[in-house]
Order: structure tokens, then sequence, then C-alpha cells
């Protein structure tokens, strides 16, 4: 009988070469906006420009290497479409530094990008098999909590602008939260796929609703006291949001129900609503979102509704067509460097070049989603669906408190935005979406027969 070796399937030539060329557009057109706010600016050519664009090409150079190398059948679109928009950001916190708010710092958003794309390769030359992950769940909830509610150990938390989400380890500030939502999201996908023929039967009936069972609303309860805890002590509605809203929509994928996002809404709402009325600097949050133009919160530089209102003064300035990079005012904008990077965008791109960003973005995410249908497990299923999730949510959240669709909180633009723990933990997030985009992509083992030389490939 013949020995069957099996051997991968290489990944087509042409498109490795169309990734390197999208790779390649997006570097340029960063370097095309660098070169645009120091015309404007300066009316010269910025003299970093040669060591920012080669440092950005260089680091997105490697990633592209050690994706053809460990993950070449992942999807083409996600790192290309990564670079721009983290190159977009590079380039306005470059503005807003040359334009005079201190804080800004293209070089130490360079540093953490290079940074991140480190944790992005050693996390594609680590983790082989995504599936791995699965042995870890209840290890991945453990880290995820403890992350999440480090900030307020005594000595270890700081508390900035009102909200304690920072520690500080060395001397260097951390968000932890940002790295427990990727922890927490294994957890959720780990439980669900154990746990989900439990939580999918259905209880009573309630007009055209079918309502869970009593005894399985406990993940659920537990999830929303973790939630409005977070928000209760730390002050903290975006990882409050963050982390229950997660859930819940891995919930629904997982189970099917329409139930459990209904009561999930409703869950959260009521609590946030007690929450208002009982902790005065919950009900801030919600009145400075509804009363922005009130002298006692308008005050407030940072916390209040200047900084809220001067965002939307800025965008509003923008108009259509933007005033042009480099001809705005967007350094009048508190933290614009960082919360409020998309009013300072919008100001000078304007509403074309916002819409233009979402997209970029929404095509992001639908790469997630797209791994997340041609998964061949329940767990990567649920993974890359959370976690595609989860940066989406992440955007809607900050973009509706920006814009003052939803109170604002202190969640940041992926990827732009410029901060360490923020930028590093996305990185490790787009690596997992990548990992499993190459397992679902990936064609079954070419089959080779070493007596007559038959290839058979198992379709």
């Amino acid at each position: 009988m013949s020995e069957v070796v099996a051997t991968p399937v290489p990944m087509p030539a042409k498109r490795r070469a169309a990734q390197l060329f999208m790779l390649a557009g997006a570097v340029a057109i960063v370097m095309a906006a660098y070169a645009n706010v120091g015309l404007a600016v300066d009316g010269a050519i910025p003299s970093g420009m040669l060591t920012y664009g080669l440092s950005l090409g260089g680091l997105m150079l490697i990633a592209y290497l050690v994706l053809a190398k460990f993950a070449p059948w992942a999807d083409p679109l996600i790192l290309p479409l990564v670079t721009l928009v983290n190159g977009l950001g590079l380039v306005m916190i470059y503005r807003l530094e040359v334009g005079g708010q201190e804080e800004a710092s293209a070089t130490n958003q360079i540093v953490m990008t290079g940074v991140g794309v480190v944790l992005f390769t050693v996390t594609l030359i680590v983790l082989r098999d995504h599936r791995a992950l699965q042995r870890l769940t209840y290890t991945a909830g453990f880290i995820g909590l403890i992350l999440l509610l480090s900030p307020l150990i005594p000595g270890l938390g700081r508390e900035f602008f009102g909200a304690r989400i920072w520690i500080s380890i060395f001397g260097f500030s951390i968000q932890p939260s940002e790295f427990a939502k990727i922890a927490l999201v294994v957890f959720f996908a780990g439980y669900l796929v154990a746990k989900r023929d439990v939580l999918a039967l259905a209880g009573r009936r309630l007009l055209f609703i079918d309502l869970p069972r009593a005894r399985d609303l406990g993940p659920v309860i537990i999830t929303w006291v973790v939630a409005i805890g977070v928000l209760v002590l730390q002050r903290d509605l975006g990882s409050s949001l963050l982390l229950f809203g997660g859930f819940i929509v891995m919930l629904y994928i997982a189970t099917q129900r329409t139930s459990w996002v209904l009561i999930g809404i409703l869950l959260f709402v009521g609590g946030a609503f007690i929450a208002g009325q009982l902790f005065d600097h919950v009900g801030d949050r919600f009145e400075v979102w509804l009363n922005p133009s009130a002298p006692e919160f308008y005050d407030r530089e940072v916390g209040g509704s200047y900084q809220l209102m001067q965002g939307m003064f800025g965008m509003g300035a923008g108009g259509i067509l933007g005033t042009g990079l480099g001809q705005g005012y967007p350094q009048k904008i508190p933290l614009a460097y960082s919360d409020f990077i998309f009013a300072a965008v919008g100001e000078e791109l304007g509403l074309t070049g916002l819409m233009a960003l979402l997209l970029i973005y929404a095509l992001i995410v639908e790469r997630g989603l797209r791994t997340s249908i041609a998964a061949r497990d329940p767990f990567s299923k649920l993974l890359a669906g959370g976690l595609s999730f989860v940066l989406a949510w992440q955007l809607f959240i900050i973009v509706g408190g920006v814009t003052n669709l939803i109170p604002l909180t202190g969640l940041v633009t992926p990827f732009m935005s410029q901060g360490g723990s923020a930028l590093l933990a996305n990185w490790i997030l787009i690596a997992l979406l990548v990992r499993m985009s190459d397992a679902a992509r990936r064609p079954p083992p070419q089959a080779i027969q070493d007596e007559g030389l038959t290839q058979v490939f198992q379709r």
C-alpha cells in the first residue's frame, strides 16, 4: 500500500504580490498626507518625512514577511487596511504636534507602532493554532477579570480626568482594560461553545419572544454586575459598555435568540439609570450628554462639555470637504491627539474624510466577520465574531460620544489615537484575526502518493 504524505498548498504568488502592492499603496497615502501637513503649516516638506516613511514602511514590511511565512492564506486586505488607519493616525498626531498641542508626539506613536508590530509578529509565530486558546478558557477569564479590576488596587491604580482606569508600573502608565477585552472575548467564546446548547433552551413565551429559563440567567447577571461595578467604581463607562455589549452579542451569535439581546439592553439601561440616581459621578456623565451647554458643565475643560462642544464646533467648521490638512485649528480641542482625534480629522478632512475613514474601519470589521463565517469550528466562529464586534463596538462608542449621540466615554479611536495600551492591544487583536483567517481560508493539504506519482487533492 502506498504511503501518503501531506504537504501544505502554497499561496499563489499573485496574491502575495497584490497584498504587498496594497501595503505599499497604504504607506504612500500616509506619506502624501504627511507631506501635505508640512506644506500647509511650514510651506515645505517636513524634514522628518523620510525617517517616518522608512520607519512605517519597514515595520509593515516586517509584518508582511512574517504574515507570508506563518499565515500565508490569511485575508490579504486586513494588514493594508490597518496600516492605512494607523498611518493616518500618525499623520494627525504630527499635525497636532506642530500645531502646538504639547502632549501630542508623533515620535512616541511610531515607537509604539513598532512595539505593536512586534507583538503582532510574536502572536503569529507563537500561536500556530488559535484553537489552543479554547483550553485556556477559564484562565483567560481570570486574567481578563484581574486586568479589568486592577486599577482599583490601592497604590497601583491611578485616576486621570475622573476615571480610575490606569495603573502605574515602573513609571509607565498602562490601561489594562484594553488587554482585558481580548482575554474576556477568549473566555466568552470558550464558555459559550461549551454552554450554548443549554443557553439556547427556551422557557416561557412572552408575546412573540421565547424567554430563556430563569436558571440560565446566571452568566448574564454576573457579567451585568461586573459591568455596572466598572461603571460605578472606576467611572469607566466605555469599558462597561464594551464588556457587557460584547458578551450579549456573542451570546446571541451562539444561541441565535433575540431575547438575550433584549434582556441585555434592559439590564444595562436599567442598571445605568439606577447608578446615575445613586452616584453623582455617574449622573454627571448623563447630564453632560443631555445638557452640553449648561454653564456648570461647560466650564470644565476636560470631563465637562467644553471638550465635547469644541470637538463639535471643529467638525462643523470642517463641513463637507474640511479645511484641509494643516489648515484648521484642531489643537484647540482638548485631548485631540487621544480621545478626540476623530473630531480633529473631521475638522481638516470634513464629512467626506470621516465617511472614508469609517468605510476603512467597516472593511476591517467585514473581513473579520467574513473570517467568522468561514471558520470551520464553533470556537473559531465565536472568537472571530466576538473580536470583530468588539472592534466595531469600540468605534461606535467613541464616535457616538464625540458626536454626542451617546454619553462620552474614556475609549479611544482604534489604531489612530495616541497611547500605547490601546494600540498594542489592537495589534494583538488583529494578529488573532489574521491567524483565524489563515486557518479558515487555507485549502486542505495536498496528498502525494509515493507510488504512481499520483496527486490527490482533498477538496
